[in-house]
Formats: structure tokens, sequence, C-alpha cells
């Protein structure tokens, strides 16, 4: 029985982390097809390829649509869209676009907090989640990483003062949650791993340790990832 449980743990080892990483694949895959489908078949380059292509291959079976297309399209898109916006012409038409969106009361609301967002996390000048920190979290004494991902401004500082940043503790192990809080730069111990690391150790719950180097904590304390 005991090396009945190694195999059986060792090939769940093998395979849980294989097939979810497949599942996802699979996941991003179809749905981004999904967006092909949404062209008339007159404009779709697969539908004309494979009638071009159908003579010669018969096990396609009448086949209209090749699995991936939606991800070259979508691809495709975006490129043409980033080429465009970074023209002056470009601009303005996205500023008019914005404008317009900017009009309608619930579409204005949604999309001003998603592009907020957006710039910060994926603008080159942006500083979010581009630090990981050891802070102390949720009390004095016990520590966890967490990431800066920026600076607090506005009414806050003036309330606070500036000397502080702004830290998210995800959760663990699913990171897409956790909590955002304000501390003193001073009190927050900033590390040498990546993001990726810091990522891995969290959503891991501490399993898969950091190869780079980190800022050791003080001895009496202790380095734990949230829970």
């Amino acid at each position: 029985m005991a090396h009945f449980k190694k195999y059986l743990l060792t090939g769940l080892l093998v395979w849980v982390p294989l097939g979810i990483t497949l599942w996802v694949l699979n996941l991003i895959i179809g749905t981004l097809d999904q967006l092909g489908t949404l062209l008339p078949q007159v404009v779709r380059p697969d539908f004309w390829l494979l009638k071009l292509i159908a003579p010669y291959a018969p096990f396609l079976g009448g086949a209209h649509h090749i699995p991936g297309f939606g991800v070259v399209l979508t691809v495709l898109v975006v490129l043409v869209t980033g080429i465009i916006a970074t023209n002056v012409l470009g601009r303005r038409l996205l500023q008019i676009g914005e404008l317009l969106l900017n009009r309608i009361p619930i579409v204005r609301s949604i999309y001003s907090s998603v592009k907020q967002v957006s710039d910060t996390v994926f603008s080159d000048s942006g500083q979010a989640f581009r630090k990981a920190l050891l802070v102390q979290f949720p009390h004095q004494g016990t520590w966890t990483v967490g990431f800066m991902t920026g600076a607090p401004g506005g009414e806050i500082a003036d309330h606070l003062g500036d000397d502080l940043v702004s830290v998210f503790v995800p959760t663990t192990p699913n990171p897409t949650s956790g909590f955002l809080f304000m501390a003193r730069r001073g009190d927050v111990r900033e590390l040498n791993m990546s993001v990726d690391e810091a990522l891995k150790y969290v959503i891991s719950m501490g399993v898969v340790q950091p190869s780079g180097r980190t800022v050791a904590a003080p001895p009496n304390a202790t380095v734990a990832a949230p829970v």
C-alpha cells in the first residue's frame, strides 16, 4: 500500500498540472475561436482555404472552420489596433471614442474603471506589480509576501503623508483576490525575487521556494504566505 500511494501521488503530480494547463489553453483557444465565427463565411480566410484544399483532403469531412483561426484573427486585430493607436489620427479616433463612451451612464463607469486598471498594469511607466515585498500582515510579528501597486495620492496622501506605498496581499491559493492597504515605506522590505517567483511562492502556499536571494526577515518574525 505504501508503494501504491507513492506511485499514485507521483502520477497525480505529473498529470494534474499538465491537465489543468491543457484545460486552460483549450478554454482560451476555444473562446478566441468563437470570435472568428462572428464573421460571415464569405469573408473568412479559413473558409476559402478549406474550399481550396477540400478536394485534396477528403478526411476534412466538409469542415468550414480551421481550429485556431480565431486566435490568429484576435492577434492580428490587437496588433493592427496597436499600430493605428500609435499615430496621430489613431489617437484622435480613440479620444473621440472615449468621449462617446463616457457619455453613456452605465458604460462610462465600467469603461473608466477598467481603463484605469489596465493603464496602470500594462503601462511601461507604471509600477504596478513591479516589486515583491515582505510586509507584516495581518499583524505585527507575522510576515507575508505582498506586491507594490503604487503610491497613494490625493486625499489619502493629504491625511496620511507622502512616504507611503500601496501594497496588495493576495490570498492563497487564489491570488486574484486579496487585501489592499497602505504602509510606511520604511515598514516594508523589498525582495530581490521576481514577481513571478513571488506569485509561485504564494500560490503554492510556500511549498515552491524562490530561487533568488531575498531580504532576510528579523529572527523573531515568522515568514508565511497568506492563508
